[in-house]
């Protein structure tokens, strides 16, 4: 079991990703390198952030690039944000614990289920070959498309759609990660996950636990928990009618 975050995450179901090169990322007129420093060094490593690549990921890709301008200057702050729809981006440290927690390598391929700003998507598009991410706010989704884009990403591919359904055309993934809160782990995601593969997943409702799991020629199997607090996950387990 993992010891409790000192801060609760206050996450969202986001939309998809698009396209953002596997090495990474230009750097901007805007870039602010000290503040993501500093980041890493007091919000992430104090807390047992320790993936390197991770912890490069964390420090390279620009985060105020990813949240509405009148939150740019709380780009770098130890604390979720509002990115609209009632959804917001998580908190560095969420970020960069579940990326670490899935264990991403270079050859896999990774499903994101709720990109909302986008800003996890391009952190795992620096770990994986390649994302696949879909977003249920179909404004989202496109306002993460641009993003991705105008940053020059080319490894995530967003769809708007309903997350509890996943992308069976692209499946088995290696790594799935869930930033929604559903009441139950979809079963649509686990079968679409590799046998040894790994998922990061919020369960619950008014209580909440971030799950790593495991999937097993059985079923599932947790490895890990982390009290959190994620917005609900929206959609439904099976296709609208």
């Amino acid at each position: 079991m993992l010891r409790a975050a000192s801060l609760l995450a206050l996450c969202l179901l986001s939309p998809l990703a698009t396209l953002a090169p596997k090495g990474g990322l230009q750097t901007t007129s805007q870039d602010q390198s000290a503040e993501r420093q500093r980041m890493v060094e007091q919000q992430l490593q104090p807390r047992g952030i320790s993936d390197l690549r991770v912890l490069d990921a964390m420090r390279s890709i620009p985060r105020h690039e990813f949240v509405p301008s009148a939150q740019r200057a709380n780009a770098y702050r130890d604390s979720p944000l509002p990115i609209g729809y009632d959804q917001t981006i998580s908190q560095p440290y969420i970020v960069a614990f579940m990326s670490q927690a899935l264990k991403v390598e270079p050859t896999h391929k990774v499903l994101e289920i709720g990109t909302g700003s986008a800003y996890q998507a391009a952190v795992l598009s620096r770990l994986a070959r390649i994302v696949y991410t879909i977003e249920i706010v179909a404004p989202l989704a496109e306002r993460a498309r641009e993003t991705l884009a105008r940053l020059n990403y080319a490894n995530v591919h967003v769809r708007s759609g309903n997350g509890y359904l996943g992308w069976p055309e692209e499946a088995p993934f290696d790594r799935i990660m869930v930033t929604a809160a559903p009441e139950t782990v979809p079963a649509a995601l686990v079968s679409q996950l590799k046998i040894g593969g790994l998922m990061a997943i919020p369960v619950g409702t008014v209580e909440q636990e971030l799950r790593i799991l495991r999937r097993t020629p059985g079923g599932t199997e947790i490895l890990e928990t982390l009290p959190v607090r994620f917005v609900p996950m929206t959609g439904k387990p099976k296709p609208f009618d």
